[in-house]
């Protein structure tokens, strides 16, 4: 039984490491999102960090509009890496997971 307990904090401690791993790959990976009309451009990564926005020049000429544009396609983008996001993580931690009975947290 011991040695069972050893085997699961090392497999939790690797999974530990994966998942730190995971989190700085996520920062490598880019999300470009643009609004419908091509107005406003932005980049993140999977890890939600804004890296650039791109605003055409017509839109600075109107503050509310250009504060419309920039949430909604900011919002997409930041919907769009959260996803990606959970769904890498997710994959590493239940990879990771020791077989304990009655602790099925992944169905």
């Amino acid at each position: 039984m011991f040695g069972d307990m050893m085997n699961m904090m090392g497999k939790l401690k690797e999974t530990q490491k994966k998942v730190e791993e995971t989190k700085k790959r996520l920062d490598t990976v880019l999300i470009d999102e643009k609004s419908s009309d091509n107005k406003i451009q932005v980049s993140l990564t999977a890890n939600r960090t804004i890296k650039s926005i791109d605003i055409d020049e017509s839109l600075l000429e109107d503050k509310e509009q250009l504060e419309d544009y920039l949430i909604l396609t900011l919002n997409k983008a930041i919907e769009k890496a959260t996803s990606i996001n959970e769904a890498e993580l997710a994959a590493v931690a239940k990879e990771g997971m020791p077989n304990i009975p009655g602790l099925d947290m992944f169905k």
